[in-house]
């Protein structure tokens, strides 16, 4: 289960705050963002970094739902960031933060998998915005970003997830149900494997008729939609590396 500072209540109900985490190389940066978000009831940073090791070990030790990173980091460019992520924390979303509004920079940084972009000139409600659009796994670029093809593109995968969230699950048998579920909590094959008492190659046929049948063909895709689609429920922690749940 989350821990208290993890949860936020509004209209008399029980909400999880969006946990996010900080990477820019200027403190006051860090600290002007840190004051706007948490003066947000749904929203808690959960820690900052001012350059691409430090974001990348603090992204494996919290899991935040969201990254705010800036992409003219010092050493380790964004762009390496953003694909190191993508591969290390998968359930975490990135939400660029930049002082650059042109057109190929918003592209190269969706294309290294950022799920959204903001200008550092955007006005504090269009980041919040794009926060809580990531958050929910919908992809957000500045609107003062004149680039017609770039907005129609975004459409276009908007349309291309809802899709995906809408094929339905009951094309899974039971089993298949089980091991998706276990895949979106963050166990490896073999964890999984231990866990239901079956080989490891019985789970790998699994996921490939799982993949098949939702068309989704990677372990990030994967993961993605079970967080979107809802089987996870709250008290379903992820999972560490070592197998050990997140509380």
């Amino acid at each position: 289960m989350p821990s208290e500072s993890a949860i936020t209540f509004g209209r008399g109900h029980c909400m999880q705050k969006i946990r996010i985490l900080l990477v820019d190389h200027q403190t006051l940066v860090r600290a002007g963002l840190r004051i706007l978000l948490e003066a947000e009831p749904d929203m808690q940073v959960v820690g900052e970094a001012p350059n691409s090791p430090v974001a990348l070990a603090q992204a494996r030790e919290t899991i935040p739902d969201v990254v705010l990173l800036e992409i003219g980091l010092p050493g380790i460019s964004g762009l390496k960031v953003i694909e190191q992520l993508r591969h290390q924390c998968p359930l975490t979303r990135v939400l660029v933060l930049s002082v650059y509004a042109d057109a190929a920079s918003v592209r190269s940084a969706l294309a290294a998998g950022s799920s959204a972009y903001v200008t550092k000139h955007a006005a504090p409600a269009d980041l919040l915005t794009a926060i809580r659009s990531v958050a929910q796994g919908h992809p957000f670029v500045d609107p003062t970003v004149a680039d017609p093809l770039l907005h129609d593109r975004l459409g276009i995968w908007a349309s291309l997830q809802a899709a995906a969230l809408g094929r339905p699950r009951s094309l899974l048998s039971p089993r298949e149900s089980e091991v998706l579920i276990r895949l979106g909590q963050g166990y490896t094959n073999r964890q999984i494997a231990e866990q239901i008492n079956v080989s490891v190659k019985s789970v790998e046929t699994y996921r490939a008729r799982i993949a098949q049948k939702l068309e989704l063909h990677n372990r990030v895709d994967l993961i993605r939609y079970v967080h979107a689609s809802g089987l996870l429920t709250p008290e379903m922690s992820p999972v560490r590396r070592d197998g050990s749940a997140w509380h």
